[in-house]
């Protein structure tokens, strides 16, 4: 204890189940030094300048007994309540106000004194005077119920702050969850609107290039038609019609001939070479043609004739029914 130079060895200061360390001048507890002296079950600390207690102290749980009066205490530590085996605790003349919720777990407590502290008025209505061992008993038990009661509102408190946070955490989950479902839902909604806007390009390709297709084909027969009109416009204009080529020709080739018979029949007829050896015959042609020829006008005359006395007839006959 190299701060506490009084006490000098803490064995000589226990003896049996009692370590005496009233009256040392200590500022702190030597909580080190007597967690080694678990047989010492009562710690004298009266009388001395300790202005608090460690957490460590709360630790000593086999102290039955801490006499801490006469000291400067103004707070004792949260974790008091561990001291479950502790009976006997004298507080007298510090400068505590409050105790620590925990206090209520001293429950193997049945004697304490809080005289001469300056305590908020309901913890002093329930520690009363304590002048003697009755007063000091029932103190024990008035502060311990008061104390219940202080941490039964801290528990209630304190559950209500942890239902308040589970709801809030609930709703933050609520939250969250809901933005996932719509993000998920924009995430599904984007894809299908990619997915759409790709099958629409995707037809409108195939639209295009079936329209394509389509009036390549068209192109391809109207260029095909157009082909066989032109080929045969071609071929009926290169060839010439066998029945109207054939007449023409024998039209043309009878033409030439009676030309050339005409020339010759005038020739010989109408020129000295009507003397020569091969006019006799074309002359001779001549002259019977001429008379053939005026035979056939009286035969002609004669059709004529008979022709119309028929059609004479005829009118007559037509008239005669009608009437």
């Amino acid at each position: 204890m190299s701060k506490n130079s009084k006490v000098l060895n803490l064995k000589d200061k226990i003896s049996g189940r009692e370590a005496d360390l009233s009256l040392c001048n200590l500022t702190e507890v030597p909580v080190r030094e007597l967690a080694l002296y678990t047989k010492a079950t009562f710690v004298d600390l009266s009388c001395n300048n300790i202005t608090f207690l460690p957490p460590e102290f709360c630790n000593l749980i086999h102290l039955v007994k801490v006499d801490l009066s006469k000291n400067q205490l103004t707070c004792l530590p949260d974790e008091l309540g561990n001291l479950t085996s502790l009976q006997h605790l004298d507080l007298y003349n510090n400068k505590l106000s409050v105790l620590p919720v925990s206090f209520s777990q001293l429950r193997s407590l049945k004697w304490l004194d809080l005289k001469d502290n300056p305590l908020e008025v309901e913890l002093a209505k329930a520690a009363g005077d304590c002048l003697d061992e009755k007063q000091c008993k029932l103190c024990a038990t008035k502060v311990l119920q008061h104390m219940r009661v202080l941490q039964d509102e801290v528990d209630r408190e304190q559950e209500k702050r942890l239902l308040k946070e589970k709801e809030l955490e609930k709703k933050k989950e609520a939250k969250q969850r809901e933005r996932e479902a719509k993000e998920k839902e924009a995430r599904k909604k984007e894809k299908a609107e990619e997915k759409e806007k790709r099958r629409r390009e995707y037809n409108s390709q195939m639209a295009v290039a079936a329209n394509r297709e389509k009036q390549m084909k068209k192109n391809e027969e109207r260029k095909k038609k157009n082909g066989q009109a032109a080929d045969k416009k071609a071929a009926m204009e290169s060839a010439p019609k066998p029945g109207r080529s054939l007449i023409g020709l024998l039209f043309k080739l009878l033409l030439l001939l009676l030309l050339g018979l005409a020339g010759v029949a005038a020739a010989c007829h109408l020129t000295d070479l009507q003397k020569e050896a091969m006019c006799v015959p074309v002359n001779v042609a001549v002259d019977y043609g001429l008379s053939w020829a005026r035979e056939q006008q009286g035969v002609l005359r004669q059709l004529l004739q008979n022709l119309s006395a028929a059609a004479k007839e005829f009118v007559e006959s037509q008239h005669a029914s009608k009437n």
